[in-house]
């Protein structure tokens, strides 16, 4: 009988150590590390111990990850209430700028609205009043770039390199290494027609990856389409 033969016929025959407890005191393993041997209970217990702060870290790990997606969660809401209060394309705009660049560090916010509002710079831009940040939110987008958006499913997240989008960032955009392009839907995330982009970026080539969760990117996308179609429908 082989190693592998014993090892099956103990696992499937448990009561062998009920009818022969002196083997379990008798049975001495050799040591990992050393030339000592060890009992099979201290050996039984020093793998527990292996399990325990494996599972320990594990545990660590769920927490950081529960109060990292908390603090998400506030900055968030923070956002949606901040939206929820505007009235104006402008102070929308802003808004999004405010937060998405502050609390959530992102560096270089664009949007750019089509099929809504009439699609068409407000009259106050031309006058340099509070709509002066909404004219750029209106101004031309290339077909692509606009069935580009309506065939989003879910926001994208990866390189700069070769997306339409990096050209609204201007001189930056040459420095622009990842972004995230959340289209704006009538209905959210959830379908409706897309009537708009909002991008985020970054110089940092992982800021925005292909793999990252876009839950939270999701429900920022379903607020500003419903705050920015409340201020311009």
């Amino acid at each position: 009988m082989n190693a592998e033969e014993v090892a099956i016929y103990l696992k499937t025959h448990p009561e062998f150590f009920v009818a022969h407890g002196e083997v379990l005191a008798d049975v001495r393993i050799p040591h990992p590390h050393g030339d000592a041997a060890l009992s099979l209970g201290e050996r039984q217990l020093g793998v527990m111990r292996d399990k325990c702060r494996a599972l320990e870290g594990k545990l660590a790990e769920l927490i950081r990850f529960g109060e990292e997606n908390d603090a998400i969660g506030e900055k968030v809401h923070r956002l949606g209430v901040a939206l929820l209060g505007t009235t104006d394309l402008s102070a929308a705009v802003a808004i999004l700028r405010t937060h998405l660049g502050g609390a959530f560090a992102v560096p270089h916010v664009a949007v750019r609205l089509w099929g809504v509002g009439g699609a068409q710079v407000p009259p106050s831009s031309a006058q340099g009043g509070s709509g002066a940040i909404a004219a750029e939110e209106f101004l031309p987008v290339p077909d692509t770039l606009k069935a580009y958006a309506g065939g989003l499913i879910n926001p994208y997240c990866g390189f700069a390199a070769g997306q339409e989008a990096v050209a609204w960032f201007g001189e930056a955009g040459a420095h622009i290494r990842s972004l995230a392009q959340v289209p704006l839907r009538e209905h959210g995330q959830d379908g409706g027609v897309c009537f708009g982009l909002l991008v985020l970026a970054s110089e940092e080539v992982q800021r925005f990856y292909p793999d990252m969760g876009v839950l939270y990117l999701q429900r920022i996308g379903d607020m500003a389409s419903a705050a920015l179609l409340r201020v311009v429908g």
